[in-house]
């Protein structure tokens, strides 16, 4: 039986509403962004994931640059993810030209990436990407660079994923093989369900982070499982705007997913470490700090959603 703390509960859906317009306020120009402190203090992902940097770099240079459509565009997101870090994505243009999978070639782009990690650090820090040595390399990015041979060079995994009719079974292909955990294959399918290679449906199943596991269990003081929350909140999230008042500011029509609320739950729980001490988790502290940067980002929406930001 599914219980929230309806005071927690409402302060989970005052965050997000806070969390979207400080976005709005940046895009729009206005400040202060927010009259919130800890907001204004401490850094939180955006409310909609696909407006997060990584996530904008990802439509702009590597989905939208290239035919949307193609096996390519499949291969090209599933690289970039595993090391999600545009500087290593820029490399590896700057050395290789427009990265397709015909150029693929993992003993040159060893070789590369050896002596760039020399110099610069080949990984996103955000997630931790799964890091054996299951193809016997003494090196991560061997490893995974192996892996993305056997993907799609021996697989041909392009084609099924392209093959296949919902998330779901996309996620079910990916999540067999090694380095790819149940969290990187949701990732891994939403992200190729930005371009235009497939179209799913994106709120039929979530997969729920460890972050996100947290905000769950400080907000409901009882449920089933995690899926079933992500699910309720998902369902529910107009009811709540709606009772406490709360004109969230939409892209168009277009509500929170399943994976926005689950980010969401987990950017919450770290909001609670500062306003509810009292909530014991294993994790007590925000890292990382609100630092403006004067990098502009022009947003763009994936294509297939045929919408534009007007706030």
């Amino acid at each position: 039986m599914l219980q929230p703390n309806e005071k927690l509960f409402d302060e989970f859906w005052t965050f997000a509403f806070e969390r979207q317009n400080v976005f709005v306020n940046k895009f729009i120009g206005k400040k202060p962004y927010t009259e919130n402190p800890i907001l204004k203090e401490f850094k939180f992902c955006n409310a909609y994931r696909v407006l997060d940097r990584v996530s904008q770099f990802l439509l702009s240079s590597v989905i939208q640059r290239k035919n949307n459509k193609s096996e390519d565009a499949i291969f090209r997101i599933v690289l970039f993810k595993i090391f999600n870090l545009p500087s290593t994505w820029q490399a590896l243009e700057k050395e290789f030209g427009e990265i397709s999978l015909s150029k693929f070639d993992r003993t040159k782009f060893s070789k590369f990436l050896t002596k760039l990690s020399l110099i610069q650090p080949l990984y996103n820090s955000a997630y931790i990407s799964c890091a054996n040595k299951v193809f016997g390399f003494e090196r991560k990015h061997d490893n995974h660079l192996a892996l993305l041979e056997k993907m799609f060079v021996e697989d041909k995994l392009a084609i099924k994923i392209m093959k296949a009719k919902r998330m779901k079974e996309a996620f079910e292909i990916l999540v067999a093989y090694p380095l790819i955990g149940n969290f990187m294959a949701y990732q891994l399918v939403t992200d190729i369900n930005y371009s235009n290679a497939v179209d799913w449906e994106e709120s039929e199943f979530t997969i729920v982070g460890p972050g996100s596991k947290r905000g769950i269990k400080k907000v409901f003081n009882q449920f089933d499982s995690f899926e079933e929350a992500i699910f309720f909140a998902f369902n529910n999230q107009k009811k709540y705007f709606e009772k406490l008042g709360l004109d969230f500011k939409y892209i168009q029509n277009r509500i929170l997913q399943p994976i926005d609320i689950q980010n969401l739950f987990c950017e919450f729980d770290k909001y609670c470490r500062v306003a509810h001490p009292e909530l014991k988790s294993n994790r007590v502290k925000i890292k990382i700090k609100f630092v403006e940067t004067s990098l502009r980002i022009d947003y763009v929406l994936p294509l297939k959603w045929n919408a534009v930001m007007t706030f």
